[in-house]
């Protein structure tokens, strides 16, 4: 049976991220939805999970981050909020550089917005808002989404 929300709280511990993966899996199973949007979103919400535990929650066990999820009328939304106290997320450069740097301030928050259709934080800048368009998918759109994906793909082999 498909859901169309669903609420994680999460111990700010390394290894939930295991449950964030387990819930992307579910919902991209549930929705019939293919690899490229399986990786995209798995990318997105894994890198706004490791930014809420390293620098929302400073990796306190004590503390949680929420992540709700819900089917809207276009897509699919997740939303990932920590205990910090925020940050300006209005000061991070987009990085725009063709990706020549290996490391820079805000990497993760850059792949958000690339493989994420919409973006949005809270004003406190502890919660971010990430949708994902799949009711109205039309071939543009898919091969933009495989090509970013490719792009990311070919960057973090690099990387490593």
């Amino acid at each position: 049976m498909t859901q169309e929300q669903k609420t994680l709280k999460l111990k700010s511990l390394p290894e939930s991220i295991h449950q964030v993966e387990r819930l992307i899996e579910e919902i991209c199973d549930d929705f019939n939805l293919n690899h490229n949007y399986l990786g995209c979103i798995t990318v997105a919400l894994t890198e706004a999970f490791t930014n809420a535990l390293e620098h929302g929650n400073k990796k306190d066990p004590d503390k949680s981050i929420t992540i709700d999820f819900q089917k809207t009328s276009t897509g699919l939304s997740f939303s990932i909020k920590d205990e910090g106290k925020g940050f300006d997320f209005k000061s991070f450069p987009d990085m725009k550089d063709g990706g020549k740097e290996k490391v820079f301030p805000g990497r993760g928050l850059f792949l958000i917005k690339t493989l994420a259709d919409e973006v949005n934080f809270n004003n406190t800048g502890n919660e971010i808002e990430m949708g994902f368009k799949i009711s109205s998918i039309n071939i543009e759109t898919a091969i933009d989404r495989i090509e970013k994906f490719k792009n990311y793909s070919k960057a973090a082999q690099e990387v490593v």
